[in-house]
């Protein structure tokens, strides 16, 4: 599989499993605007833009999101970045800012990455009808 297929893999279960472990007996908090909405509303929302390789499957860097923030409020960033620095601090907020750097991830990585998230796709699930 070429890369460009893997990334397109990888984002499908790298965004679910963020959707699943944000979420709780249906619902989730937007990171952003605080709003409490149901589980099919959520995006993946990255605190940095995907964009930036390094930080594209970082789970530091990312939690669910309405779609209203993130696909029509660019990502909500005051909301977000109050989120993030309440949840982790300035020094990890800095440190993802320095993270801001050229990534390729080979495919190798991204294929780990698929059977990691896979996983613990399968496990949230598995909590969620408990």
């Amino acid at each position: 599989m070429a890369n460009r297929a893997l990334i397109k893999k990888l984002d499908r279960v790298f965004s679910q499993y963020i959707r699943l472990r944000d979420s709780h007996k249906g619902v989730f908090t937007c990171c952003s605007c605080g709003q409490l909405k149901p589980y099919e509303q959520a995006d993946c929302g990255h605190f940095i833009n995907r964009r930036w390789m390094a930080l594209r499957y970082d789970e530091r860097n990312c939690h669910a999101q309405c779609r209203s923030c993130n696909r029509f409020d660019e990502g909500n960033q005051v909301g977000y970045t109050r989120f993030m620095l309440k949840r982790y601090g300035e020094d990890t907020v800095d440190l993802l800012e320095s993270m801001k750097v050229p990534y390729k991830w080979t495919d190798g990585e991204l294929e780990l990455l698929i059977k990691e998230y896979k996983y613990k796709v399968k496990e949230l699930k598995h909590d969620h009808t408990n």
